[in-house]
């Protein structure tokens, strides 16, 4: 038999006398446990959620990987490449890459006749991901995006919609100015998209790929470029030294070089901005943790003092002050295990409320989602407690040295 396991529980169980003070610091202590991991799950939820959210939210714009022309990166001004199918099955082809899409991107104006706003005219074809686009409609139907025709269908944001008071199926002219003349385009709203991404939300458009292809008074095999997605987000980096393996530098046969960056080359500003959140985590983490342990170590140490005698009667009939010590750190484990226990339904529950119901509100002008995104990470969870469990374990041999300093003979006269 396990003789401190066996007195600790029947410490633990011993409901005795009610006027005890040992009772409130258990549930103090338990409470305090509970709170704090169920803050941390919450707090680590929201973080991953809000985090993948906004990732999501700028991957729909701009892929992964960007493969264009080397002078894009170096002029304002657009550059065309080719991307033809033999290309476009080479890059498919590399390790890591799931799909390739080209796009040509132009600059103009739409105008109706009470307003005007400038635009970022994006071509996509019939290879084109549309996952993004219908998961943030607000009214109409996609088109069908043709790689061949134009169709003049235009799907715009609800940003632009309510500034210059479109709908679905309304018609409105577009302006395009290039270097020695204007274009003017008549389009049909047939679509309305919010992402909540106001930097992307008040200038881009999207049509039909040939439509911007000409606009730009380029070749009909040259586009702006190719958009690759990847299998796995955690490998865009190795994915993205494969592609400058075998893209960069080389040319198209117009003698074009071809270059490729990453997303977080793209838009550093917000994936900068996305990476601050991890701190802020371990501070909440770290704060937790140490509510969590200073709560602990006072409800054991009211428990030792409130033991003395037991403690003392044990030594008397020849325990170890070794075994005493495990004796009291299984039962600050009974107490930790149900305070986690408690913390795990809150924590859990109030995710999986969030993830039901919405019931927490944001501004999306300033925080890109309308509702608090929550996602759960079971493995992420699971070392949380693990590491609560550890770390409060470790911390709580600090109040049991007391046990080595309380003497038998004292201890039974002590009151």
């Amino acid at each position: 038999m396990n003789f401190p396991l066996f007195i600790a529980k029947r410490i633990y169980s011993d409901k005795g006398d009610r006027r005890k003070v040992s009772r409130p610091a258990i549930r103090i202590a338990m409470i305090g446990i509970a709170i704090g991991l169920a803050v941390m799950i919450v707090t680590v939820s929201v973080v991953l959620g809000f985090k993948h959210t906004i990732r999501d939210k700028v991957v729909g714009f701009g892929s992964h990987i960007r493969v264009e022309n080397f002078l894009s990166s170096q002029s304002p001004m657009p550059a065309p490449i080719c991307i033809d199918d033999s290309l476009a099955n080479a890059i498919k082809h590399i390790p890591g890459v799931k799909h390739v899409e080209r796009y040509a991107l132009s600059q103009g104006i739409l105008k109706t006749d009470a307003d005007f706003m400038g635009i970022a005219l994006k071509g996509v074809g019939s290879d084109y991901d549309v996952t993004f686009l219908n998961s943030n409609l607000t009214a109409g139907t996609l088109p069908k995006f043709s790689s061949e025709k134009s169709s003049y269908q235009l799907v715009i944001s609800q940003q632009m919609a309510n500034k210059l008071n479109l709908k679905v199926n309304d018609r409105i002219t577009a302006y395009f100015i290039s270097y020695d003349n204007v274009r003017a385009r008549k389009f049909t709203i047939a679509a309305i998209y919010a992402s909540n991404m106001s930097q992307f939300d008040e200038v881009m458009c999207f049509t039909d790929l040939p439509t911007a292809v000409r606009l730009n008074n380029w070749e009909k095999d040259q586009c702006s470029g190719a958009e690759l997605l990847v299998e796995d987000f955690n490998n865009l980096n190795a994915t993205a030294d494969r592609v400058v393996q075998r893209i960069n530098r080389h040319t198209d046969h117009y003698g074009e070089i071809l270059t490729s960056h990453t997303i977080y080359e793209s838009y550093p500003q917000i994936f900068s901005w996305l990476s601050l959140l991890d701190m802020n985590v371990w501070v909440i983490l770290i704060l937790m943790v140490c509510v969590a342990c200073f709560t602990m170590i006072s409800g054991l140490l009211i428990i030792i003092l409130e033991r003395t005698q037991m403690i003392g009667l044990l030594k008397a009939l020849g325990a170890q002050t070794k075994s005493i010590r495990y004796t009291f750190l299984w039962f600050a484990v009974f107490i930790v295990g149900q305070g986690m226990l408690w913390g795990n339904i809150l924590g859990i529950g109030l995710v999986v409320l969030q993830q039901k119901t919405g019931f927490v509100t944001l501004d999306p002008a300033n925080y890109y989602v309308s509702e608090a995104p929550m996602e759960l990470n079971i493995p992420l969870i699971v070392a949380l407690n693990a590491a609560t469990l550890l770390v409060t374990m470790v911390v709580l041999l600090i109040p049991t040295v007391l046990i080595s300093r309380i003497h038998p003979a004292r201890s039974m006269r002590y009151e």
